[in-house]
């Protein structure tokens, strides 16, 4: 698994949206991240692991962009 260090200000869907190319991802990320599920707002250094894509990503998708 792969790892992410925050910097000052990173958020849950930013780092998505940087690391796995989706912010629709968050969730896997945070799923990946339990110890973390309360931040909002990220201090610099945290590291998060980054989860693997499924190969069928349209359940992470939302509605309004199926």
């Amino acid at each position: 698994m792969t790892q992410y260090t925050t910097v000052q200000g990173d958020t849950w869907d930013l780092i998505a949206h940087k690391t796995l190319g989706d912010a629709s991802y968050v969730n896997l990320l945070i799923e990946a991240n339990p110890a973390f599920i309360h931040t909002l707002f990220f201090s610099a250094g945290a590291v998060l692991n980054l989860p693997e894509i499924p190969a069928d990503t349209s359940l992470y998708i939302p509605p309004w962009k199926r």
